[in-house]
């Protein structure tokens, strides 16, 4: 079995020899035909030849579809079944296959583990850290390259760790906190570079141990942090600058159910009394609700990811509800929107959602 390294290689080579990818067309031509065909059949063009294949591992393939505005994004979602495997689901949300499907197995080593963390940067999903009752916090690392759908090492974590927070920002995956074997675990950073593959470590004597939550907004990473004597409060991280600074005690409200930002509007699912869609103004510096959504759909503790204007509401057993930020309406206060209710065999608990675009 090729690597995707292997498979790059090929198609330089290929380039070098001057084999046309469709005879009678020059290559440039044959990309922009190639580039239209819908992501749902990459899989059958990849089988064509192994130069096709490379092909759509490819910069240029995957530039020549952005500069046509042809990007699509699927879902993925980490889940863990009523034996306690993980595994991982994926949903193409065009309505004409809109269904989740099984993704390719994760590596043996993961299935069993707890306390992973789950993140998505350029074309790869990550699979970071974890433990479980016969391990110990390990450092090891997993990626799965959209693709050429397969699995593979990637570089370790600097610190071992387990339950741990992780945000991806620009091209970097950044981790902290956790139970570790080290007490570097809960006080320092470590950063990830998807384009070097490579980790980089730092002490941060700013870290408070008590967070419980992290998200992205404007460039930042926001934490939300839980006190002994059960109250909230939030901060928020620059990386940048590696500056700490307050935030707006109404951002600790984000502890109350998943967030995800459209066009740089957070939104948040209220889930402390059945399931309240939320958004953030950022000049009044308050939530302010847009609808409640039927419990019954949404199935909580959900997972927010978004595609386009819509907002993927993904609950346990893969319940998907989607509203529109564009056009949902309300009818009595209840938010108007789709929902798809999966046939599956397992009980399946939804942990993390991630969306990548090719």
């Amino acid at each position: 079995m090729s690597s995707p390294e292997n498979i790059r290689q090929e198609y330089e080579h290929a380039l070098e020899q001057h084999v046309p990818l469709i005879y009678g067309l020059p290559d440039d031509l044959a990309i922009l035909c190639l580039s239209k065909v819908p992501r749902q059949f990459h899989h059958v063009l990849r089988c064509v030849s192994k130069r096709w294949s490379a092909l759509l591992c490819s910069k240029e393939f995957s530039s020549c579809r952005s500069r046509q505005n042809l990007r699509e994004t699927w879902i993925y979602a980490m889940c863990v079944n009523k034996y306690r495997v993980n595994c991982c689901y994926v949903l193409n949300p065009h309505p004409s296959s809109w269904h989740w499907k099984l993704l390719q197995r994760i590596p043996s080593e993961c299935m069993g583990r707890e306390g992973m963390s789950f993140e998505a940067l350029g074309n790869k999903l990550f699979l970071l850290g974890g433990c479980s009752c016969q391990e110990n916090p390990t450092n090891e690392v997993y990626s799965y390259d959209t693709s050429t759908e397969k699995w593979e090492k990637a570089a370790r974590m600097p610190t071992a760790r387990c339950y741990f927070l992780s945000a991806a920002l620009g091209n970097k995956i950044y981790v902290t906190g956790g139970l570790g074997m080290s007490s570097d675990a809960s006080k320092s950073w470590d950063i990830y570079d998807y384009h070097s593959n490579n980790w980089s470590s730092y002490l941060d004597t700013s870290l408070i141990p008590d967070i419980v939550k992290s998200f992205i907004f404007e460039d930042k990473v926001y934490t939300i942090h839980n006190t002994w004597i059960d109250r909230q409060y939030a901060r928020v991280y620059d990386p940048s600058s590696r500056k700490w600074e307050d935030a707006n005690q109404q951002m600790s409200s984000c502890a109350r159910g998943p967030t995800v930002v459209i066009q740089d509007t957070l939104y948040m699912l209220d889930e402390t009394y059945g399931t309240r869609l939320m958004m953030w103004q950022n000049e009044a510096k308050e939530w302010v609700p847009l609808g409640r959504l039927a419990q019954m759909l949404t199935k909580p503790p959900c997972q927010l990811v978004a595609v386009g204007s819509c907002i993927f509401i993904i609950g346990q057993k893969l319940s998907t509800v989607v509203v529109d930020t564009e056009k949902s309406a309300q009818v009595q206060g209840v938010l108007v929107g789709s929902s798809l209710v999966p046939k599956l065999d397992n009980d399946l608990s939804v942990i993390s959602c991630k969306t990548i675009a090719i």
